[in-house]
């Protein structure tokens, strides 16, 4: 798929289809996070993949949709330590494996969390560790084809800020 369709034509899935995810694809999605740009390559990161039905169900209860976690395929808590733009570093490995999901027809959605130190708790994250992000995969419960629409189509219907309100060139 082309980058700037990819970009255009994903949207958050919270109703997924209740199949599993093939392992290559599994495989694909973590890759593209593990491969991130990061500041002095630090990679700051590690993504732990709540497989665990029990452990799943209390991660389910801290994050601020619970069905998000329970209906995923994929859950993958963005785990961050260091010093420095830790919380981008982040972002850019979420948004890589949200990407890399989205070219194989996998929806995916950002969870925010109600307590981070919760989380941080039951996933028993190391010293100095703590949860950036909540991370659910799944296929659609509701296809979207990005291919029935071109790029800026997609843009047009997206519920955004105009173009004039975001951007400004000095």
């Amino acid at each position: 798929m082309d980058t700037f369709l990819a970009v255009a034509s994903k949207r958050e899935v919270r109703e997924y289809a209740g199949r599993p995810i093939p392992a290559d694809a599994t495989q694909r999605i973590l890759e593209a996070g593990r491969v991130a740009g990061s500041s002095r390559n630090r990679q700051p990161w590690r993504f732990v993949v709540v497989e665990s039905p029990s452990l799943r169900e209390r991660l389910a209860e801290a994050v601020h949709v619970s069905a998000n976690v329970r209906g995923a395929a994929l859950v993958v808590v963005v785990a961050v330590s260091g010093r420095g733009p830790t919380a981008f570093d982040a972002g850019r490995a979420a948004q890589n494996m949200m990407l890399t999901a989205w070219n194989d027809h996998i929806g995916s959605c950002p969870n925010g969390m109600t307590d981070p130190d919760a989380v941080a708790a039951l996933l028993d994250l190391e010293e100095g560790e703590h949860p950036t992000i909540v991370l659910t995969f799944g296929y659609p419960a509701h296809t979207r084809d990005p291919f029935r629409r071109e790029a800026v189509e997609w843009i047009e219907r997206a519920d955004r800020k105009p173009f004039d309100e975001v951007i400004q060139r000095l």
